[in-house]
Formats: C-alpha cells, structure tokens, sequence
C-alpha cells in the first residue's frame, strides 16, 4: 500500500472538481466548493453564503447519497480506517478538512492545500459528499465520546456531492 502522505503525489494529471453547497435541515447555507488536484496535492477552494458566525467542521463523507439529505451521507470518508484529526495530522480520516470559520459576514471563503485528496485512483474521492456541520471540529482532541470519530462537529447542516469537471 502507499504511504498516505504521497495518495495526492501518485495521480500524474490535472484533475478538477466542483461541489455545489446546499443548506439542509432548515440552514439557508449554499456555496461552491472548487478541487484542483496535481502531483503536488489537491487544493480546494470554498465560498460559503448564510454560515453562521464561529467555527464549522467541514468533511468529506463516505457516500454521494442526499436522498435524505446530509443524513445519507454516511461517515467521513476514512478508507485507511483510522482516528478523527486535523487536517495536517498523520492520524486522520481523508475526509478530515479541519474547520470553516465564518465572521458572520454574508461570504466566507475557505482555502486548503491537502496531501491526502485525491481526485483520481482507489482512494478517489469524486462522487462522494462534502458536508458542513454546525459546530467546530475538535480535530479528535476533545475528549468527547464522539471526539475521535466525528471530531464532535454536531449536526450537518449543508452538504453536497463532489462531481468531475474541466477547468474553472
């Protein structure tokens, strides 16, 4: 298996993907979520409208599923079957992208470089869901029961689903 460090190093092409935000469960949240993926990492890139002041975890889920929502979504995307962390520990779900953070203005913008998402290969994750939750991931250092598997972000409150796209 590959060391997780070099997932995004071993997809040789340019890759881009797109993720429309839509709020659920009552939340008036919307926004757009850009992934350019190339040897050097994926970098993503989010506006958000209608984020409540603070910090919101953010996370890519297991599933494409909205169905029922964000509630279909299934887990955070962990393929290697380890615990919740932040975005740049060793010990962390793929789907770990730490915290938006919203000065209750109508635009927050988000911006992250990540060695762990990938837009190609066994451990894609194209076609899975980007979810916005309602309160600050603890990154698994909260010593709440649900710390180390959900980084006790509380309910999702936006969510959508990571398509393929060419350039933007």
């Amino acid at each position: 298996m590959q060391r997780l460090q070099d997932l995004s190093k071993s997809f040789p092409v340019t890759v881009y993907a797109i993720c429309q935000i839509f709020g659920d469960q009552g939340s008036k949240l919307s926004g757009l979520v850009t992934f350019k993926h190339t040897s050097g990492g994926c970098e993503i890139k989010g506006v958000f409208y209608n984020l409540p002041k603070g910090k919101h975890g953010i996370h890519i889920h297991e599933y494409g599923n909205l169905k029922q929502g964000c509630q279909s979504c299934g887990a955070h995307y962990n393929p290697f079957n380890k615990t919740h962390g932040g975005p740049i520990d060793v010990e962390r779900h793929v789907g770990d992208l730490g915290n938006v953070e919203s000065n209750g203005d109508d635009e927050t913008k988000f911006n992250l470089n990540d060695n762990l998402v990938a837009l190609g290969g066994e451990f894609s994750v194209l076609g899975r869901s980007l979810v916005i939750h309602q309160d600050e991931d603890d990154l698994g250092r909260g010593g709440f029961q649900d710390s180390k598997s959900t980084g006790h972000a509380g309910k999702r409150i936006g969510c959508g689903v990571i398509g393929v796209c060419d350039k933007f």
